[in-house]
């Protein structure tokens, strides 16, 4: 497994600043918010891309993925009743992908709550139908640019679309595509009841990408999730990924956010091998 950290914890550093960082404290990749860089991918420019892709070489980090792809922006949502707006969507993310791969990334974490939330007279089976549709092109795309979409179940508090792991599974099973995965996030599935270990069982090999952090909303060893389990449970599945810190506050700062996860990951999944 890698370990990776979400680059808004970084908020007012240069791209090569927060490389350079995280990969000084032990990480392995960096994980891009886009709406760091602009609030549509569309005016990123290839010069742009290629120098983010560029700064990850030369700072010896890899580039993950892209995450909160939908926040900033405006018009789009992925279970809208307009098929106009579900068009402009579908034809967004179709975009996202393009970014993706060309920043050297290889996952795209579709979680944006607000973006897919059901509308008022929308009904359950609608908007996993009109998602499906949104989503499709942009997952063909993928499997042509090797990236791969993985949707996020996200907690009731959050969403009323996909809450559960085992929802997310059986809606990315709909697109019988290896570029169409899920996200299991700690803080999502503390909201499900059942141990996470548990989970991650389940949910394997459906899913391609974790999101490290605690209930409290801070990072890993932040809080009260004992991660010893949630590596085994990992390892014992096999899941060979990236392990990445995504965190929504941020009082300790930057730097201590990073280092205090880092060293508490590397931690727990070295006692989870003994």
């Amino acid at each position: 497994m890698k370990f990776g950290i979400c680059n808004e914890i970084f908020d007012g550093w240069k791209i090569e600043e927060a490389m350079e960082y995280a990969g000084q404290v032990g990480y392995d990749a960096i994980e891009m918010a886009p709406m760091t860089l602009a609030q549509y991918v569309t005016d990123i420019s290839a010069k742009e891309r290629e120098r983010i892709r560029d700064a990850a070489a030369r700072t010896g980090i890899e580039i993950s993925g892209i995450h909160w792809v939908l926040r900033e922006t405006e018009g789009m949502h992925l279970t809208h009743p307009d098929s106009q707006v579900r068009e402009r969507t579908s034809r967004y993310f179709c975009d996202l992908v393009d970014f993706c791969s060309d920043i050297g990334g290889q996952y795209i974490i579709n979680g944006s709550p607000k973006q897919r939330n059901l509308m008022p007279g929308v009904s359950p089976e609608q908007a996993w139908d009109w998602a499906t549709e949104t989503l499709r092109p942009a997952v063909r795309l993928a499997e042509d640019r090797g990236v791969v979409i993985c949707f996020e179940p996200l907690a009731p508090t959050e969403t009323d679309f996909i809450t559960t792991a085992a929802e997310g599974v059986r809606f990315a099973e709909r697109f019988a595509s290896s570029s169409m995965k899920i996200i299991l996030d700690v803080k999502a599935m503390c909201s499900e009841g059942k141990p996470i270990p548990e989970i991650i069982r389940e949910s394997w090999p459906h899913f391609a990408y974790f999101h490290a952090n605690d209930q409290n909303l801070k990072g890993p060893g932040f809080g009260e999730v004992d991660f010893r389990p949630i590596a085994a449970a990992l390892r014992e599945v096999g899941y060979n990924g990236y392990v990445s810190v995504e965190v929504f506050k941020f009082e300790e700062g930057a730097e201590v956010i990073a280092s205090r996860s880092i060293d508490y990951l590397k931690e727990t999944f070295q006692l989870s091998t003994a």
